[in-house]
């Protein structure tokens, strides 16, 4: 599993980008045991943005006890996901940590 396209992901499902550390510790535990499908999905997303690095890029802001994704990291989020359209159909395991939290709620 890639950390970083990881928690560009859990931090775009929730609203305004920004999660608590309790919550993204929790999303982050919940993704990394879901199979394999998702790391290899991450391990891909993250090969086609060399030298990813979600805070020097400012893709990611640290803030009160979280953190947000920024719209530069959106962005980049859209490139990488746009690039994989038809390259990958979805599965269950590959959920967003949303749905995953909707699951268990």
């Amino acid at each position: 599993m890639n950390f970083q396209v990881t928690v560009l992901k859990i931090l775009v499902s929730y609203p305004d980008g920004f999660a608590p550390m309790a919550e993204l510790k929790r999303d982050m535990a919940i993704l990394a045991t879901s199979g394999r499908d998702w790391a290899e999905r991450t391990k891909r997303m993250a090969a086609r943005v060399p030298n990813l690095d979600i805070f020097s890029q400012k893709l990611v802001e640290r803030l009160n006890g979280g953190w947000r994704i920024t719209e530069k990291g959106r962005t980049l989020l859209d490139l990488m996901e746009a690039r994989q359209v038809g390259a990958e159909a979805p599965s269950k395991t590959s959920a967003s940590a949303s749905e995953q939290r909707e699951a268990d709620d």
